[in-house]
């Protein structure tokens, strides 16, 4: 009988070689045409320099992030584009509206900066987060836009707000008490008025509180691949907080506001103008702070002149202050130069000769030469914007809070002690006569 296995596994040897031929006609693949400097892979070999290069940038790149979540900076790479547009829809939905904030019965314009410069300092010297400060006069200005607001609850509306704020933006023990509110205020309002009105805030506001500010764009343009040197950090926070005060900055977006402040700390501080980035608010903003600082330098709030005047701050103010005293300027952007028509020389003005044979010398043009366009002079940013706002604060005008303040204050800024130190906070704004005002529904 045939052995039925022995032929099936002759067969399949003879069909199914265990190794078959090169297809390469027996040139092995080892000597295949590639370069000796990359490896089988195809991956670039790693000498031992670029290895010590990529190790020391990589150790950077985690310091840095390390030194930013120390801040309580997280950067989420991979959800910033996401985040990037949320905060775009959301920086709309919470904007204020200036025309229903003019039509206030008693609080006026040139209210604000007292209470800003009130709130500044109550903010400093509880050591709350950047993001606080913008979010209360955020707040503010949108209860002011749909509440009407009589002069002696102004302060305790900033009040409210800046509790508000804290207990979103900060740790819990940064957050003030209403025993705090009440002796910041001078016993001005009573313990339940501020009860009262942080809910009423919170009701008018729809409790929308998940506002984009301007410090957190600064932070998200700060903390890219690039990040910007500290110096250039803080002037910006130092421009920031100046259009705080003013009532021309509050129609525009946060977004715009930091990038301009950015923009132009870099341009303060040597820094090279990254054009791409001007947009037309960005540069109107620009022009704004550059008109209101070339004018009314002196006239900025002492209590946040004082505020970026200290180390930690880069001396922000001093340097902003000094350039702008010895004549500095924002440059316009050069303007578009007008067409101008080429003006053409002939060397003859003869007409055309009859001949058929003509020379070099001999051509020439029947219509006369065209005449040069003149050169008008146009400058971009003449005249659409005024320094002189009669909404605004006067060239003369002097914080009722800088009056009384006692220019030694501590060295060490721990919770109470400034406030204990510090000016009253818009007394005149309240009514003396009665000490404790209760909120009125």
């Amino acid at each position: 009988m045939k052995d039925v296995t022995s032929t099936r596994t002759s067969r399949n040897s003879l069909i199914y070689p265990k190794k078959r031929p090169s297809p390469h006609g027996g040139i092995s693949k080892s000597h295949s045409n590639k370069s000796p400097l990359l490896p089988a892979n195809g991956l670039a070999r790693r000498t031992p320099r670029t290895t010590k290069v990529a190790l020391i940038q990589q150790r950077q790149r985690e310091a840095q992030i390390q030194a930013l979540r120390r801040e309580g900076i997280f950067l989420e790479e991979e959800y910033h584009d996401e985040i990037r547009y949320y905060m775009l829809d959301m920086e709309r939905i919470t904007m204020s509206s200036t025309q229903s904030m003019d039509q206030q019965p008693e609080i006026k314009w040139h209210m604000r900066p007292c209470l800003v410069d009130f709130l500044v300092e109550i903010h400093f010297t509880f050591r709350l987060r950047p993001e606080t400060l913008y979010l209360t006069l955020n707040i503010v200005d949108r209860y002011v836009s749909r509440r009407v607001v009589y002069v002696k609850h102004y302060q305790l509306v900033g009040c409210a707000a800046l509790w508000i704020a804290a207990k979103f933006e900060d740790a819990k023990e940064r957050v003030p008490t209403v025993q705090d509110l009440v002796q910041i205020c001078r016993d001005t309002y009573e313990e339940s008025a501020f009860i009262q009105m942080e809910g009423h805030v919170l009701t008018t506001i729809d409790w929308a509180l998940g506002h984009p500010t301007a410090e957190a764009w600064l932070r998200l343009q700060c903390c890219g691949p690039s990040t910007e040197d500290p110096k250039v950090q803080h002037v910006a926070r130092f421009l920031m907080e100046i259009t705080l005060f003013y009532r021309e900055f509050i129609k525009y977006t946060p977004s715009t506001i930091s990038l301009a402040a950015l923009c132009l700390a870099r341009y303060l501080c040597g820094k090279t103008r990254r054009i791409w980035e001007e947009t037309d608010k960005c540069l109107e903003v620009i022009d704004l702070l550059d008109t209101r600082l070339a004018h009314h330098v002196n006239d900025l709030s002492e209590t946040l002149v004082k505020k970026y005047s200290y180390a930690f701050y880069s001396k922000a103010a001093t340097f902003v202050v000094q350039y702008y005293l010895e004549g500095g300027r924002f440059p316009p952007p050069d303007p578009a130069p007008l067409p101008v028509t080429p003006k053409r020389t002939f060397p003859s003005l003869l007409s055309t000769p009859t001949s058929s044979t003509t020379t070099a010398s001999d051509v020439s043009d029947d219509m006369p030469l065209t005449p040069v366009t003149p050169a008008f002079s146009s400058d971009l940013f003449s005249g659409p914007y005024s320094s002189d706002d009669k909404e605004n604060v006067s060239s003369t005008f002097e914080p009722v809070l800088n009056k009384l303040r006692i220019d030694t204050p501590p060295e060490q800024f721990l919770p109470h002690d400034f406030v204990t130190f510090g000016r009253p906070a818009l007394h005149s704004l309240n009514n003396i006569a009665s000490p404790r005002t209760t909120l009125v529904s």
